[in-house]
């Protein structure tokens, strides 16, 4: 029961930080990644904070014994590998090509626009696709 306190909490808290941020806003992304146009790099500052906040998480990590809701093992953490590199190129074209991540578009579904329903339709098509194939 803690554990998914603590998980429903953590995922409203990253929804709410997501929509404040308007990372949920595709144009707002798609600006942010438009380096060569009309460029808006205020979603850096929110990439910023988000590595300061982990940064002192992992400091904090290196003097706790075990997770702090139950023992959960990383596997192969810091290891690069094919799949990571390939996974990774196809997030960031995904991203690019639509103004959204998984993250920001299960939150964008509170807002009812047909576009990011689609967008997760298709996403949990592909990890169906990914199960089927693997």
């Amino acid at each position: 029961m803690k554990t998914n306190v603590v998980a429903l909490f953590s995922g409203l808290l990253f929804g709410l930080g997501l929509t404040v941020s308007q990372m949920i806003n595709p144009a707002k992304v798609l600006a942010f990644l438009d380096i060569a146009g009309h460029w808006d790099p205020s979603l850096a500052l929110v990439m910023a904070g988000a590595l300061a906040v982990m940064s002192l998480a992992w400091r904090l990590k290196r003097h706790q014994p075990g997770a702090l809701i139950r023992d959960a093992r990383l596997k192969g953490l810091g290891r690069v590998d094919a799949p990571l590199v390939i996974g990774s190129a196809l997030f960031g074209a995904g991203w690019g090509l639509v103004g959204y991540c998984p993250g920001p578009a299960i939150s964008s579904l509170a807002l009812l626009s047909p576009k990011p329903f689609i967008f997760v339709a298709a996403m949990l098509a592909g990890m169906a696709l990914f199960q089927l194939v693997s």
